[in-house]
C-alpha cells in the first residue's frame, strides 16, 4: 500500500510558485516550457509518462540534451523500458523533484500532458488499496472474455471511469475493477475534485488548440519521428526487453510498429494508424483538461511566451 504524507497546499511564502504546462500531444508544451524556465529562472518537472522510459525519445518527441538549452530536467528517463508504469511511484518522485527546486530558490515547471500523472502531482491524490486475489480474478475474467468485454462490464459499473480508460487497455480496467470491489466506491471517488487548490497552489497554464491547426501538426511530427528512425528506436528496445503487452509497448506509435513487426499490421498502416491513435487521445486529453476549472487557457497558435508571461502578472 502506498505511504502518502499529506502536503499542506499552503506554501512558505519564500517559495517560487510551480507553473504547468499542460494541453493535448503536439501543442508545444515542451517549447513553452523551456522558454519560461529561461524567463523565470525555472527548472523542468516531465509529466509525460512516456518521457519516464530510458531510450523512448523518437516516438515521445522527448528534447534532446541541445533543445533542453541548459535547463535542468527531472523525470525524464527514470524507468526501464521493462518496468510496470506506476503513477503512484511519480507522484511520490516528483513530488520530492518540486519541493527541492523550490528549495534551491527557482521555479518549478510542470510540463506534459499525461493526464493521471498531471492530477497525481497538482492534486492530493491517494492511491486506493491493491489486493492480489481480486486482481486475479479480474485477470482471469480477462483471458475468458477479452478486453472489449471486460470494459463494458466495467462500463456498466462506472461508465465514468469506462469513459477515461481506453476501451483496450487491459491493465487499467482490471485495476478499475479491482479498486471498486475493495473501495465500494466507483473508481473516480477515489480521485480527489477538481475544484480544489492545485498542490502548491500551482499555476495551471493550458495550451487551447483547434483540430484545423493541430492535425497537420500531429501528421508532421509524426512522418519527423518515422524519418528520425523510430523503427530503428524500437528495434533497439526490443532487445532490452519491450514487449508488446507491457505499459511501454502500449504506448502509441510504439504499438503500431510492433503490430506491424508481429505481422498483425500493415507497414503500409503504420503511420496513419499511429496520427489516427494520436488524434483519439488528444479528444480525450482535450475533454479530460477542459473539465478542470484550474487551467487558464492561451491560444497555442499565437505567441504562448507572451500570454503565459500576461497569465503570471
Amino acid at each position: 500500500m502506498q505511504q502518502h504524507l499529506h502536503h499542506e497546499h499552503h506554501q512558505p511564502q519564500d517559495r517560487p510558485t510551480p507553473i504547468a504546462v499542460i494541453g493535448p500531444t503536439a501543442s508545444g508544451k515542451s517549447a513553452l516550457g523551456i522558454a519560461l524556465a529561461k524567463h523565470l529562472d525555472g527548472e523542468i518537472v516531465n509529466v509525460d509518462s512516456m518521457q519516464l522510459y530510458r531510450g523512448m525519445d523518437i516516438g515521445t518527441a522527448k528534447l534532446s540534451l541541445e533543445e533542453r538549452e541548459g535547463i535542468a530536467h527531472h523525470q525524464l528517463d527514470v524507468w526501464n523500458i521493462d518496468q510496470q508504469a506506476s503513477v503512484a511511484r511519480y507522484q511520490q518522485d516528483a513530488i520530492q523533484d518540486v519541493e527541492a527546486i523550490q528549495q534551491r530558490g527557482k521555479v518549478p515547471i510542470l510540463v506534459g500532458g499525461s493526464m493521471l500523472y498531471v492530477q497525481s502531482l497538482i492534486d492530493d491524490w491517494r492511491f486506493p488499496p491493491t489486493d492480489p486475489a481480486v486482481r486475479a480474478k479480474y485477470e482471469a475474467r480477462l483471458q475468458q472474455v477479452g478486453i472489449a468485454q471486460l470494459h463494458r462490464e466495467l462500463a456498466a459499473l462506472d461508465p465514468q471511469a469506462a469513459s477515461i480508460i481506453e476501451d483496450q487497455d487491459p491493465r487499467r480496467t482490471v485495476r478499475a475493477l479491482e479498486v471498486i470491489e475493495l473501495t465500494g466506491q466507483p473508481f473516480q471517488a477515489s480521485q480527489p475534485p477538481k475544484d480544489a487548490p492545485a498542490r502548491w497552489g500551482t499555476t495551471l497554464i493550458g495550451l487551447a488548440t483547434t483540430a484545423a491547426w493541430l492535425n497537420p501538426r500531429i501528421e508532421q511530427r509524426t512522418a519527423m519521428m518515422f524519418e528520425r528512425g523510430f523503427v530503428e528506436e524500437v528495434e533497439e528496445l526490443l532487445e532490452l526487453g519491450l514487449r508488446a503487452d507491457s505499459t511501454a509497448g502500449r504506448a502509441i506509435g510504439y504499438a503500431q510498429i510492433l503490430a506491424a513487426k508481429s505481422g498483425e499490421l500493415a507497414w503500409s498502416e503504420v503511420q496513419n494508424r499511429t496520427v489516427t491513435g494520436t488524434r483519439k487521445y488528444v479528444r480525450r486529453q482535450r475533454s479530460w483538461f477542459r473539465k478542470d476549472p484550474r487551467v487558464q487557457w492561451i491560444d497555442a497558435s499565437g505567441d504562448t511566451l507572451d500570454q503565459a508571461l500576461e497569465l503570471l502578472q
